[in-house]
């Protein structure tokens, strides 16, 4: 059971919100319980079965809220193959929730359903041990779309008037980078006053503060095939180009600060006897704040135009910076203070700390709307076979969101001083 609220929390908390926290703590195994059957269904982020079975139970899971529930029909997006070749690719449908969308303060809250484990993966399973919940997207992040339902259900089950509308985005492909989504998310973000997404915090219970902006590439290689035996001189080996391309990006990490980017696959070639006709490079860069992911931009396309001036080699650049970094605005800080005001209720101290990675928060607040994007289970060992979630987190953070709506709703967090 909670402790109450702090006294120094009794500002920003009525009456009644005690009640409402032991509820949450009554359904703790609850909403782990229903993380573990979540997690038991693969839907990684190109796995289209699984991807439409887990959108098919989170409309049932979030019909109980009073909004009206929809499927978005989201558009392909494109990709490039080992061969080289532009293809589409379709994706499952985004669950949009909306609930009281004419109400004065508008949230957005959002999370995704993909994983980063395709079906061939072999981390599949869900365990318990040692006080912790492993598998696949039990953090990252169906943990957190558990708990997030949760708050959202003791939210509309507090007494007193809902001053608050909000608008939940559960995505299918935030994990390949959103392609598909990131107009939604852009569009959400313009309409709400704040965001708040559920990310899994850190093992210590740190949120983030800021973010790196990121954004994938691939570079497509056409040379000219030829025998090797008999006509070596005549091919233009494009998995050459590829490797020396890789080479000169590498070299871009420790030009400017805070810039990484990391070459991460090369495609290309057959049998050995033959001088490659095709190759793709892949990576990706990281980059601290605007000026840095402009300059990283320009030069990753000056580095591409160079290698096509070569004799016979073309290369084709595909890609971008899809998702902008995310600064350490005064808004963010505001957001920053209130989350550990909330968490001083619940007598948890919760520190922020700056993070590499990136997520729908980047997306929102690229388009103006300041965001918590670390909401969800504490947990770590993502993107891998070490994947967890602490199971004594899932209700604490669920009470933390409620915490959060409550103070929102109440105005003594006054979100619309922060898009002022």
């Amino acid at each position: 059971m909670s402790a109450p609220p702090e006294t120094a929390g009794r500002s920003y908390w009525g009456a009644g919100v005690q009640d409402v926290l032991n509820d949450l703590d009554s359904q703790a195994e609850m909403i782990v319980t229903r993380t573990e059957a979540w997690a038991q269904i693969n839907s990684g982020s190109y796995e289209r079965a699984g991807l439409d079975r887990m959108a098919g139970l989170l409309a049932d899971a979030f019909a109980v809220l009073p909004g009206e529930i929809s499927d978005v029909a989201l558009r392909p997006s494109q990709r490039v193959r080992a061969d080289g070749e532009l293809i589409e690719t379709g994706h499952a449908a985004a669950i949009r929730i909306r609930v009281r969308p004419d109400a004065p303060i508008q949230i957005a809250l959002t999370g995704h359903y993909d994983t980063v484990f395709p079906a061939a993966h072999a981390f599949q399973n869900v365990w318990r041990a040692e006080g912790a919940l492993r598998g696949p997207g039990v953090a990252d992040m169906k943990g957190g779309l558990s708990l997030m339902l949760a708050a959202l259900q003791a939210f509309e089950a507090a007494t007193g008037d809902k001053r608050v509308g909000y608008e939940v985005l559960m995505s299918p492909d935030e994990e390949i980078g959103s392609p598909a989504s990131a107009t939604l998310l852009a569009e959400l973000g313009a309409r709400a006053h704040v965001g708040m997404t559920y990310e899994p915090a850190m093992a210590d219970g740190s949120i983030v503060s800021w973010r790196k902006g990121s954004g994938n590439f691939s570079l497509a290689f056409r040379g000219r095939a030829a025998h090797v035996g008999r006509a070596f001189q005549d091919g233009r080996n494009a998995v050459m180009a590829a490797a020396e391309t890789a080479i000169a990006l590498s070299a871009l990490n420790g030009q400017r600060e805070g810039v990484t980017l990391n070459v991460g696959a090369i495609d290309g070639g057959g049998a050995v006897n033959v001088v490659p006709e095709r190759a793709v490079l892949r990576f990706n860069v990281r980059a601290p704040d605007a000026e840095s992911a402009q300059w990283a931009d320009g030069e990753i396309r000056r580095i591409a135009a160079d290698t096509s001036k070569r004799d016979g080699v073309s290369a084709h650049l595909h890609g971008g910076i899809t998702r902008p970094p995310k600064p350490l605005t005064p808004q963010q800080e505001t957001m920053l203070g209130w989350v550990r005001r909330a968490g001083h209720a619940l007598g948890v101290e919760i520190g922020a700390k700056p993070s590499g990675g990136v997520c729908e928060g980047n997306n929102l607040a690229a388009a103006g709307c300041p965001n918590i994007d670390t909401l969800g289970p504490c947990g770590g060992g993502l993107h891998s076979g070490q994947e967890f979630a602490l199971i004594s987190s899932f209700a604490e953070r669920a009470k933390l969101s409620f915490l959060m709506l409550d103070a929102i709703n109440s105005g003594a967090f006054d979100v619309r001083s922060l898009r002022a």
